[in-house]
């Protein structure tokens, strides 16, 4: 496969040669087992763009669409089902509101909007490159996981903001959750769900809204609302939304939620009875891979959305992880590792996540994984440019990092939403330490990308404590993963090699390759001999072990120092501002202080 950059601008495997156009275009049609999909002719050693707007273009075959509603953006992409080969694509960022510290939204009209910009856009460059969209047949959809939307569904609106997976709104209702279990247990219902009580899941997100938004409460007792993560919300919209729209969402995205039984693969009426949610305004399950519903509007009408996955699940289907022990961690605005474990859940012992990997098919099993979940990775790169604006653009990190090769001794835990996995300490906060006066802002450059790799290493080797088979190597993607000095900083931190595929859209191909294989549509092969070969970098580790081990044992202590940080419950001092006692460590300093300073007073005043 080729790289996103180079194949948006041109139609794949067209030759400049035209004495070699035929054999090209015999492997651009998939004919026996798929190729490396760049193609050279030995004349020229590069492809022409302007061959793919002549009469004679070359005949792709069926293509396969993917919508990939990721935190940060919205993108579109469409892959030629026989050869896994991007074509084209368009991208548009989303905003982000924080209306309160902690506080995360998007607004869900604008994440719809979003969606329909970027078909049109990619439908524009495709005909722009004289391929015909006709042959699109089929569209998947990764999403954002956890995102909690409400809308009502005789008007189609939206009743409040989405509330972002990050958002830490929640940490109170959490703390009331978990009191009322026995032993104080965060992992009460983790039996049934694979996932500990915790901000980051859709339930307690939604009996937030349930609770605080008065139009949320008026439509669930009317009947009138409708819950569903962005998968969801997208896929009801594109079907009609309130002029029959489809309320579905799949087993991996409902396995976020807490209210999904994974055993059983449907909603629990226990969880619902437990966090108090009327199961009516729940989507209904389906699979990864079947026709939910046909487009109503736009470029691609009538074309059936057929493929739906989370997005960690579907970068691990398109890394193609379908064995047992096979593993990705995906870079993204957070950090997400995935090891497939099978046909059977497998509970961790160290911290780490029981999810539904794929269901691939209405009749076909389930796949569960393991997961290991970081919630700040790229996202610190976003604080650096925004908040400090030490950056003015993500790519000068990796130059500011670079100029200085270490972090000088500098130790960054980026804890802005608490730790996840394997901590889930939702009082943690961000920590920066080591700095001397020799320290820069280079140096905390190189510590953030350091913080990404430490974090991936943490989870790293949770996972294969609780599978007793380390891994060797660590198959990686992800908007991150363009960065090559995080990914040598990650091979040596890991002290196993990292494989990074040449396509990075990983995430998108494995949404189109569920759409492509349902029942229906079956223009993509998911068989082992006809899964396209990948082409990859690999990422040797150039450090010895007990240098990596002594910077790791450095930044285990930071963590430590960054625990406990704040109270679940911030104290009100009466006109809604919260209490400077709401922190701990801040509210003991100053009551000491004040009774240090009574007791000298009165010690001098009895000499």
């Amino acid at each position: 496969m080729i790289g996103a950059a180079a194949s948006s601008e041109a139609v794949s495997h067209t030759c400049l040669c035209e004495l070699k156009r035929s054999k090209c275009q015999q492997l651009a049609t998939g004919s026996g087992k798929r190729k490396p999909a760049t193609v050279h002719c030995k004349d020229t050693g590069h492809m022409n763009s302007r061959m793919a707007a002549s009469s004679s273009r070359v005949m792709l075959g069926p293509l396969v669409a993917a919508i990939d509603q990721g935190t940060s953006s919205t993108r579109f992409l469409v892959f030629n089902a026989k050869t896994a080969e991007l074509l084209s694509h368009h991208q548009v960022e989303i905003n982000q509101s924080f209306p309160k510290e902690g506080w995360v939204e998007e607004d869900p009209k604008e994440i719809l909007q979003s969606v329909y910009e970027c078909m049109e856009r990619t439908c524009e460059k495709l005909t722009q490159l004289n391929v015909d969209i006709s042959n699109i047949k089929a569209i998947g959809v990764t999403n954002q996981r956890e995102t909690t939307l409400v809308w009502d569904k005789e008007t189609g609106e939206p009743l409040y903001n989405a509330i972002v997976w990050l958002d830490l709104r929640t940490q109170s209702t959490v703390e009331r959750l978990i009191n009322k279990t026995p032993g104080r247990n965060k992992n009460h219902l983790k039996h049934k769900t694979g996932l500990p009580i915790s901000t980051y899941f859709s339930a307690v997100k939604l009996r937030w809204l349930m609770d605080n938004v008065d139009e949320v409460a008026e439509a669930v007792l009317t009947h009138r609302a409708m819950f569903g993560t962005v998968d969801s919300w997208l896929i009801w919209c594109l079907t009609g939304g309130k002029s029959g729209g489809v309320h579905c969402t799949d087993v991996t995205n409902a396995s976020r939620t807490m209210l999904f039984n994974i055993h059983t693969l449907d909603w629990d009426p226990e969880l619902c009875k437990y966090f108090d949610i009327p199961m009516e305004i729940l989507p209904k399950v389906r699979s990864s891979s079947e026709i939910y519903g046909l487009m109503k509007s736009g470029c691609l009408s009538g074309i059936p959305i057929s493929g739906c996955l989370g997005d960690q699940s579907a970068a691990l289907v398109g890394q193609m992880c379908f064995q047992e022990g096979q593993a990705k961690n995906t870079y993204g605005t957070g950090c997400f590792l995935l090891r497939n474990t099978g046909a059977k859940p497998v509970m961790s012992e160290h911290g780490l996540l029981t999810t539904v990997a794929y269901k691939l098919g209405r009749d076909k099993p389930a796949c569960y994984a393991l997961e290991g979940s970081v919630a700040i990775a790229g996202a610190v790169v976003r604080w650096l440019k925004d908040n400090l604006g030490i950056i003015q653009t993500s790519t000068e990190l990796e130059k500011l990092a670079a100029s200085v090769g270490t972090s000088y001794g500098c130790y960054f835990v980026p804890a802005f939403s608490g730790l996840y996995a394997p901590y889930w300490e939702p009082s943690a906060r961000g920590i920066i330490c080591g700095l001397t006066q020799f320290t820069n802002k280079s140096h905390l450059a190189f510590a953030a990308l350091e913080a990404v790799c430490f974090q991936t290493r943490e989870i790293l080797d949770a996972m294969n404590q609780d599978s007793g088979i380390p891994l060797t190597q660590l198959q990686v993607d992800g908007g991150m993963t363009s960065n090559r000095l995080l990914m040598q900083l990650q091979a040596d931190i890991l002290c196993i090699p990292v494989v990074k595929p040449s396509m990075p859209e990983t995430t998108a191909l494995g949404a189109a390759m569920a759409a492509g294989a349902a029942e229906g549509v079956s223009v993509w092969s998911l068989r082992p001999e006809d899964l396209s070969e990948v082409t990859s970098e690999k990422f040797e580790p150039q450090i010895n072990p007990e240098e990596s081990e002594f910077r790791y044992a450095r930044w285990k202590k930071a963590v430590q120092r960054a625990m406990n940080w704040e109270t679940t419950e911030p104290i009100s001092n009466g006109n809604g501002e919260t209490s400077i006692f709401s922190s701990v460590p801040l509210g003991f300093y100053i009551l000491g202080s004040m009774l240090m300073l009574i007791g000298a007073k009165y010690i001098a005043g009895h000499k």
